[in-house]
């Protein structure tokens, strides 16, 4: 059910947060990894000596994922490294954090070709490599379903990028590559710290959540490595909510 030693995946914005987690919790299983950055080339360096460590190979591309041609560019690269990819995680995320009617356009295309966009572009190109079936997630956020103050750019992007993921999962199921949303509730990485109201939505995230600690993003890569797995192998188009109960508390 677990047999994934050798397979290979992409995941990007995989040097720090969610993506650094998947990409460790990956490399510990055996799975061969693509580090993804665009801007933190020494987190990536160092992510990836972590994941050399678990004796499986690493290979760290720079490239934008909102540019085609840096998404056609780094798949090349992934075909002369290893020629074919299992599974890909559609993880680097960005967005401005303003009210809805302080948003400028800039600011919507940003992040809505960073958020979801990059995923139509990375699977486009990734199914060329997954001529025997794969695995393809995306991490979203409760964003998408909830209203949070300053986070319309990215919660309408993310949304988006939900929505995407249901109609890339009809088309491509019949290829054999099963397509999914990981939505994590409130984690405290790097991304949080840019708001202004970062403690007070942790502390909130704590006192509403059932299981009583906030979602970490081992508990996301936890979910991502399940998703990998035969277990999952009939789990399509879905959103898996990994929140500690937080969203059904109201």
């Amino acid at each position: 059910m677990f047999q994934l030693n050798g397979k290979v995946a992409l995941i990007t914005g995989g040097s720090r947060g969610i993506g650094r987690a998947i990409a460790l919790k990956f490399a510990q299983n055996g799975i061969h990894v693509v580090v993804n950055y665009v801007r933190h080339r020494r987190d990536a360096e160092s992510t990836a000596s972590e994941i050399e460590n678990c004796g499986v190979k690493c290979f760290v591309v720079k490239a934008n994922v909102a540019n085609d041609e840096d998404v056609k560019s780094m798949f090349a690269l992934i075909q002369e490294e290893f020629g074919i990819l299992h599974f890909m995680v559609s993880n680097a995320a960005s967005g401005v954090l303003k009210p809805a009617l302080e948003l400028s356009s800039r600011h919507w295309n940003w992040a809505m070709d960073i958020n979801a966009r990059a995923l139509l572009s990375l699977a486009r190109e990734g199914v060329t490599l997954m001529q025997q079936g794969g695995r393809i997630m995306a991490v979203s956020s409760l964003g998408a379903v909830r209203a949070i103050e300053n986070y319309t750019a990215v919660g309408a992007s993310k949304a988006a990028l939900e929505s995407l993921v249901r109609h890339l999962a009809v088309e491509l199921g019949p290829m054999g590559i099963n397509v999914n949303t990981i939505s994590a509730g409130a984690v405290d990485t790097e991304a949080l710290k840019k708001f202004p109201n970062r403690q007070e939505i942790l502390d909130t995230a704590i006192s509403k959540t059932p299981l009583g600690r906030l979602t970490t993003p081992e508990d996301v890569a936890d979910v991502a490595l399940f998703l990998c797995s035969n277990l999952a192998s009939m789990i399509q188009g879905q959103t898996i909510v990994v929140d500690g109960g937080y969203s059904i508390h109201g």
